[in-house]
C-alpha cells in the first residue's frame, strides 16, 4: 500500500502530523525517482497481540520476541505513530533525508520503523536504539 490509500485504515488511522510528514517525504523522494510503500502503519489492538504472540513463537521467549514486537499497550503502531516502510530505497532515502521531516528511524535492528519526531527538523533525529527494549515507552 502506498501512503495515499486512505481507505485503508493501517494507512487513514495514522497520526495526521506523521501521515502529514510522510507525504511530504514522498512527494521529495518522488523527485529522487523513490516510492514509498507502507508494509505497516496503524494496527488494531487484536492484530498488535497477533503479531506478539507469532514473535513469541517464532524467538522462543517473549525477552527475545520483545526485541522486534511491542504489546498492544506500548506498540506505537497501535496508537497510530509509526509506520514499517516497504522498501529499501525508501527507508535508505529517510536515512539520508527523514529528519528534514521530523522522520526518524528509531531502532538500529529495524530499519523500516519510522517516527515523527517534529523537534528532528531543526535538531536531527535522536539517537537511536538498539532494539525496543532499550526504550523507555516499552518499559510500561
Amino acid at each position: 500500500m502506498t501512503i495515499y490509500d486512505d481507505a485503508i485504515p493501517a494507512v487513514s488511522k495514522l497520526d495526521p502530523g506523521l501521515l502529514n510528514a510522510l507525504r511530504q517525504a514522498a512527494t521529495a523522494a518522488a523527485d529522487d525517482g523513490v516510492e514509498f510503500y507502507v508494509n505497516s502503519g496503524w494496527r488494531s489492538p487484536e492484530y498488535q497481540e497477533e503479531l506478539l504472540r507469532e514473535a513469541v513463537f517464532r524467538y522462543g521467549s517473549e525477552e527475545e520476541a520483545a526485541r522486534w514486537v511491542a504489546t498492544a499497550t506500548t506498540s506505537p503502531h497501535v496508537s497510530g505513530d509509526a509506520v514499517d516502510m516497504g522498501n529499501s530505497d525508501a527507508t535508505e532515502w529517510l536515512s539520508e533525508h527523514g529528519a528534514e521531516y521530523g522522520l526518524c528511524q528509531i531502532y538500529e535492528n529495524e530499519p523500516w520503523h519510522y517516527e515523527l519526531r517534529a523537534d528532528a527538523i531543526d535538531r536531527g533525529c535522536p539517537r537511536m536504539y538498539a532494539d525496543p527494549t532499550q526504550d523507555p515507552r516499552m518499559q510500561q
